[in-house]
């Protein structure tokens, strides 16, 4: 029997735990680390001989006793072009595990979407996968991809989200560090294209299994950024990046008050109004309606 999402899209996407397929019994341990949401990897986490076998571990697992659909899970495919892309998006069409989006990795151009898109649409009519369709989110991690940016969200259709990859981007640039100021412009350029496409901006991972002080300096900046989340690659840092990007109880407070002071305001026919002082528009709003997505509200 092909397996229904639970997960509701509209929940928030604030710590990404990233699992590699070829070890299946992690899965169950990720799923209940806290995470919202669990990443297995096909990819880089996986040695070419060992593509088969990654595939082949991923029916192995009991999803129903795993996950009861309050987690969501993606599968971080290979990229396209690659000789395993399309046997990747086969496994995840046919319903084997509960898997609500695919990551593409490398993506650099629209065209890379579009073939992962169109191949999705074939293979879930095939196995007739009920609703919902399963997402796309976009790993940009070369120096083309950020360049192509603009184009890459020029149609959502299926993208949830985009997510700056570090380590390959280094390498793309050829910058020998990770020093946090050096990646502004990109975490920038990003961000941006999120926005314009309505998707979400998801940070990368900090590559270190640690639960420091570095670890939690690159948390706040990404939460103050302006990201709605990150990947992590060690449960131990789940904690501090649910923490990290939810926001406190009186900024929920306030946003539920600005947005019903926009909802008078509308009531009487004015665009903006006076709250505490401040002059409140649809601009706050806006930042009130991300405050409380990113709180699960």
């Amino acid at each position: 029997m092909s397996h229904v999402a639970l997960t509701t899209l509209d929940a928030p996407r604030r710590a990404a735990l990233c699992v590699p397929a070829t070890q299946p019994d992690r899965i169950a341990k990720a799923i209940a680390s806290g995470a919202d949401e669990v990443v297995i990897d096909l990819e880089d986490a996986v040695p070419a001989g060992e593509k088969d076998r990654a595939r082949d571990a991923l029916r192995t697992v009991d999803w129903p006793s795993v996950n009861d659909g309050r987690v969501r899970v993606a599968v971080r495919v290979n990229a396209v072009g690659t000789p395993w892309c399309h046997r990747d998006l086969e496994l995840v069409a046919s319903g084997v595990a509960p898997v609500t989006s695919v990551v593409v990795p490398k993506v650099e151009s629209r065209g890379d979407l579009d073939f992962v898109e169109r191949l999705l649409t074939g293979l879930e009519a095939e196995a007739r996968r009920p609703a919902p369709r399963i997402g796309v989110q976009a790993l940009v991690e070369t120096a083309a991809g950020l360049a192509g940016l603009p184009a890459i969200v020029s149609r959502p259709d299926r993208l949830e989200s985009l997510i700056l990859g570090y380590a390959d981007l280094a390498a793309s640039l050829g910058r020998r560090g990770l020093r946090r100021p050096d990646w502004v412009p990109a975490q920038h350029a990003l961000l941006v294209a999120a926005r314009s496409a309505g998707v979400a901006a998801i940070d990368g991972p900090h590559l270190s299994v640690a639960d420091d002080t570095d670890f939690r300096d690159a948390v706040g900046h990404a939460a103050d950024f302006g990201f709605d989340g990150k990947w992590v690659i060690h449960p131990r840092q789940v904690d501090a990046v649910v923490c990290g990007f939810t926001p406190a109880a009186d900024e929920v407070e306030r946003a539920n008050r600005v947005l019903q002071a926009m909802t008078d305001a509308a009531a009487a026919g004015l665009g903006a109004v006076d709250l505490d002082g401040q002059l409140v528009d649809e601009a706050m709003a806006l930042a009130a309606r991300r405050t409380l997505a990113r709180a699960g509200r």
